[in-house]
């Protein structure tokens, strides 16, 4: 078979099988057109370098694209997984260590009990990413599908043909005041963490003692009773640490108003955690004595929680405030 039958044949084996026989004649007649009268095997090959690939040229001739996502909505469908995965991957890794720690009732190993979170995490993330991968692929193949029109300028995330006026609507985000995913998804991983602990503290958080299974959960070191009556304001730090990874999430970067919610939200945290402290109910009086037979502190064990726990707390508070002006005013 010489060149030209077989690039017939390259093109026309992509096609439907009854348009095959007349697009087939077709390219025959359009390529001997190319042709000089006594042609050599140069200029067949140069002929069929300008029809171009047998795939491209296939392509052309369907109703529908060869491509699953084509370079019109490549740069929407992109866009829009990697906003929408690390969130879904997020609420079902949340979800997941809610649910296993409320479930926790301190009898089994702390070690398996973790073990088995680490790996319900990683097939709960790949699940959840396989399923939002294949039906944002779903939906965006579809789109391609029936969109019948020949223009394949890629579209901007409005759905729109891009323009320079598009560049008005854009920010530029220094490097030093940019708020990556990655610190919002931490932000909200830990709020589900610390919150979730803190209403089942009795089965999670105290003395551990080597047993049998591993490390066993004995005793715990705060009242539950007493850490429950304080909900109201659990649930109002909780709302305000949510709402501030949400706003640094669309916002995308450090700004005065967002450094001003940081300190407000700072200083909440501050006066709750001083309050709480400042609770001699807080801890449980079996803990007490447990930690005052290791050490020498016998009766002055809430005085050194306060003078220890509070100022640090003030600090760590005071650096990151600091660090939020600090962002909002880079350049």
């Amino acid at each position: 078979m010489n060149l030209i039958e077989v690039y017939i044949q390259e093109v026309t084996r992509r096609l439907p099988e009854k348009n095959r026989g007349d697009i087939a004649l077709e390219l025959q007649s359009t390529i001997e057109d190319m042709l000089p009268e006594n042609y050599s095997e140069q200029d067949v090959k140069a002929a069929l370098a300008q029809l171009g690939s047998p795939a491209m040229l296939a392509s052309g001739y369907l109703d529908r694209p060869m491509h699953l996502i084509g370079p019109r909505y490549y740069d929407v469908y992109m866009t829009l997984l990697k906003m929408i995965l690390p969130i879904a991957a997020a609420i079902a890794l949340i979800t997941m260590i809610s649910i296993n720690v409320v479930e926790y009732d301190g009898e089994v190993a702390v070690l398996a009990v973790i073990i088995t979170m680490i790996g319900e995490g990683i097939w709960g993330i790949l699940s959840t990413s396989v399923q939002v991968f294949f039906w944002l692929t779903i939906i965006f193949t579809i789109l391609e599908r029936i969109d019948t029109g020949r223009e394949q300028t890629p579209l901007t995330t409005n759905f729109k043909k891009w323009s320079p006026d598009d560049l008005k609507n854009i920010l530029y985000i220094p490097k030093k005041k940019a708020i990556s995913n990655g610190e919002v998804f931490a932000s909200l991983l830990w709020t589900a963490i610390w919150a979730t602990i803190y209403f089942n503290a009795a089965n999670l958080l105290g003395v551990y003692e080597k047993g049998k299974e591993g490390l066993m959960f004995v005793l715990p070191t705060f009242n539950q009773e007493v850490l429950n009556a304080y909900w109201p304001f659990v649930v109002a730090v909780t709302v305000l640490e949510v709402g501030l990874a949400i706003t640094k999430m669309i916002s995308g970067r450090w700004t005065k108003k967002l450094a001003i919610f940081n300190v407000v939200y700072q200083l909440v945290v501050a006066i709750v955690f001083i309050i709480m402290i400042s609770d001699f109910n807080l801890f449980n009086p079996d803990f007490v004595a447990y930690f005052s037979n290791l050490t020498s502190i016998t009766n002055e064990f809430q005085k050194w929680i306060l003078w220890g726990a509070i100022p640090l707390w003030l600090i760590f508070a005071a650096i990151d405030s600091y660090q939020g002006f600090r962002k909002a005013s880079a350049k």
